[in-house]
């Protein structure tokens, strides 16, 4: 019995004692309040941290299991010795709520952050330091501060990062609604700066409250900005923002060319003309996508689906897009080829400039970035912009890059009432990229080949032919220069305009004819395009344009690498004309100019022999000016046979190409 009542009154002492305590404490902060904390809370941080912070103002705590809230006035926390910045953060006010389960685990977790008037500045060094980590050298990505939800009520957040040539200012301002309540406060926000090297400019608004860590409940944000070159508006939610777990946003797109989003994507775009485009941007799991987009680039529509799904060793990009008015000339980037380069070409060469002009595309592709992304993409064409002279209707192909192999296969156009089919690979995984090209035209109407020659638009018959070459550069112009492989084109029968077999026949008299009488069709037996090319050099196997009056029988080579042409061609009549030049005909120059022209020296001897005749007796004047003909048609094999014959014994006689 009495060992209860000592127990009982030991209780009772422990019970007073206790009361005593906490009447004692809540006096104790009741007369000298929470200020007592700070500087146990300061010294802790410099011994775990290595770095200062100050608790300049009051420090209140409220307790509220198991998330209590303290909040401290005047706070200023150092950055790291290495910094540009010497504070990570000065605020007015610092409220924060304090996840005391997680400190039972060692770590820091902040559920709910409101800074009033801060300035953040967070630094990432060259060898990868991080000033937001807390443990004394800064790279244990376990040592940082937890925060769930943020509240920033006007100040400044600052971020540098040298190695990515980053450094971006952000200003910031609640919004609250005239009643001065808190429940409908947001956002607005501006940022100037770098990134990745690009100029940055920003502006926009959010939430009043950062779900940083929230992937459940949407965030609204509306940004326009603008990235070195490139222009960005977007206007809807992004859940998550620190991992993206969700994004759906209206989006519009601007910029000079789709390369320039490589620094900011870090995926390989073609270069293209200036472009402008707007859609719907989704994002879930490991895919994102930017889906009914529609807009322009260069003088193209454009309109479609991209998906790009990160779940891989580098990003798998896909898309179908459709045009229905493509201009021919906003392919050219996508083949090295310089803004206006072939004007500019013809330009230089018309006026004399000493260095002809180059047509062929001489950009090199960079191949650098094709490692970044393994792509799948088909687009297709309904109508072609293009000149006069590219009798080019409909257009599609398919891409794809795999592991640095570019393919497109198919390549069609519809070409002249026909088809033009090509297969191309570039394997960029070597240095300089190997390059093979396998084209097919088939059933190519001859009357529409060349639309601008008049005297054409009345023939018929079709064109087939087959280029296959492989090369090696990184340019369309290194490649061709040093290709090698076949090109051959063949036309069997049809129909042709016999003044334009005349004038390459040279024959004056029926050419003078036929412009007083008017136009008529000739038969075309064949015609036969063969070169062989070898490092570039195109040089004639066989080169016949066989007619009822005429048979042109061509010998020669084209320079690919120097973009030069040196053809001649010689005139076989089968007609008597009492009235003909018999020249052969030269085409020279390069491609931005070529150049035709008669044997002036032979035409100029045989006016001089009309001339001496004519002196003796004026009917013998027309002797040296008439062209017997053989009197009948050739063999087309045979024609085929001789032609080559004849063009590699030419071939032989040049000297070797250096």
């Amino acid at each position: 019995m009495n060992s209860i009542m000592t127990l009982i009154r030991l209780l009772k002492w422990l019970a007073a004692a206790f009361l005593a305590l906490i009447i004692l404490a809540v006096m104790f902060i009741a007369l000298f309040g929470w200020n007592w904390l700070r500087g146990p809370i300061e010294r802790s941080t410099a011994e775990k941290t290595g770095r200062v912070l100050a608790i300049h103002g009051d420090l209140t705590v409220k307790f509220d299991w198991p998330w209590p809230r303290l909040r401290a006035d005047s706070v200023t926390f150092a950055n790291p010795d290495w910094a540009k910045e010497k504070q990570m953060l000065t605020a007015d006010t610092v409220d924060i709520t304090l996840d005391l389960s997680q400190l039972l685990r060692r770590k820091i977790v902040f559920p709910d952050v409101s800074l009033v008037r801060p300035a953040v500045f967070l630094e990432q060094s060259a060898d990868g330091r991080k000033s937001w980590l807390l443990d004394r050298n800064q790279q244990d990505e376990g040592a940082r501060i937890q925060i769930d939800r943020l509240m920033l009520d006007q100040g400044t957040l600052g971020y540098d990062d040298a190695a990515n040539k980053t450094r971006i200012r952000s200003d910031f301002t609640t919004m609250r609604p005239p009643s001065g309540g808190a429940t409908d406060a947001g956002v607005t926000f501006s940022a100037s700066g770098q990134y990745k090297g690009l100029a940055l400019q920003a502006r926009g608004s959010g939430g009043p409250v950062l779900a940083i860590r929230d992937e459940r409940t949407p965030y609204p944000l509306k940004v326009e900005a603008s990235i070195g070159k490139t222009s960005v508006r977007a206007n809807g939610t992004v859940t998550g923002l620190l991992t993206f777990s969700a994004v759906d946003l209206r989006m519009a797109l601007r910029g000079e060319s789709l390369d320039q989003l490589f620094p900011v994507l870090g995926i390989a775009l073609p270069a293209t003309p200036p472009y402008t485009t707007e859609g719907h941007l989704q994002h879930s799991g490991t895919v994102w996508r930017y889906e009914k987009f529609s807009g322009r680039v260069g003088g193209s529509d454009i309109a479609g689906l991209l998906q790009v799904d990160t779940n891989g060793k580098r990003p798998a990009l896909t898309a179908e897009m459709d045009s229905k008015l493509l201009d021919l000339a906003d392919l050219g980037p996508l083949i090295g080829s310089r803004p206006g380069s072939a004007a500019q070409a013809v330009s230089r060469a018309a006026t004399g400039a000493a260095k002809p002009g180059r047509v062929l595309p001489d950009l090199p592709f960079q191949t650098d970035r094709w490692h970044s992304v393994d792509a799948e993409v088909r687009l297709r064409a309904k109508t072609l912009r293009r000149a006069k002279e590219l009798p080019l209707e409909d257009f599609a192909t398919h891409l794809t890059l795999r592991d640095a192999v570019l393919k497109l296969e198919p390549l069609t156009f519809g070409l002249a009432g026909g088809q033009l089919n090509a297969a191309i690979s570039l394997d960029g995984r070597q240095d300089p990229i190997r390059a093979t090209a396998q084209i097919r035209a088939r059933k190519i109407l001859l009357a529409q080949l060349f639309p601008t020659v008049e005297l054409s638009k009345s023939s018929i018959g079709q064109v087939n032919g087959d280029f296959d070459l492989v090369g090696q550069g990184n340019s369309v112009g290194r490649m061709l220069a040093s290709a090698n492989g076949k090109v051959g084109l063949v036309v069997a029968g049809g129909e042709i305009s016999k003044l334009m077999m005349e004038k390459v026949g040279l024959h004056l008299w029926e050419i003078l004819q036929l412009s007083l009488t008017g136009d008529k069709q000739v038969k075309l037996r064949c015609a036969v395009v063969d070169f062989e090319v070898r490092n570039g050099r195109m040089n004639t196997d066989a080169l016949i344009f066989d007619t009822e009056i005429t048979t042109v029988i061509g010998t020669g080579n084209i320079d690919l690498g120097q973009e030069t042409l040196d053809l001649t061609l010689n005139q076989k009549t089968k007609i008597t004309s009492p009235l003909a030049l018999r020249s052969p005909i030269y085409i020279r120059g390069n491609f931005a100019k070529p150049v035709v022209q008669v044997d002036t020296a032979r035409v100029a001897s045989r006016a001089l022999g009309a001339l001496a005749l004519g002196l003796i007796n004026p009917l013998l004047a027309l002797m040296p000016l008439i062209d017997a003909g053989p009197g009948k048609d050739s063999d087309c094999a045979q024609l085929v046979r001789d032609a080559t014959a004849l063009a590699r014994s030419e071939n032989k006689k040049e000297a070797p190409r250096k």
